[in-house]
């Protein structure tokens, strides 16, 4: 059974920084197709970045040049860095992941950006 707990969540001022941390247990985590989503109150769960078996990323549209994800393999640790958060990135994030049809999740990380 894949666990996922994510961590590094909080409270940011805009053009602030925050990292997330996502560390699996109860399996390898080079297999796997690694990913970050996020739901704001209100709106649907989007896909913000996501990073394959073999280091290639993508991202959404609103994070691009801003958020970067990587995975270190030995740790089981997948990261978010999030810099020049914006007020409209406060959602919870979510950590994935995926392998052929099977998709595991965390419980998620709240992440508020306020002034």
């Amino acid at each position: 059974q894949v666990q996922l707990v994510e961590s590094g969540g909080g409270l940011a001022q805009p053009g602030g920084s925050l990292r997330l941390s996502c560390t699996a247990s109860g399996t390898i985590l080079s297999i796997y197709t690694m990913a970050w989503y996020r739901q704001a109150p209100g709106k649907d769960r989007e896909l913000v970045a996501l990073i394959t078996s073999d280091g290639r990323t993508n991202y959404a549209d609103s994070v691009k040049g801003r958020f970067a994800v990587s995975r270190d393999n030995a740790k089981k640790t997948v990261y978010l860095q999030m810099n020049s958060l914006q007020l409209d990135d406060t959602a919870v994030y979510y950590c994935t992941a995926q392998r052929g049809s099977n998709t595991y999740w965390g419980q998620g990380t709240q992440v508020t950006v306020s002034s």
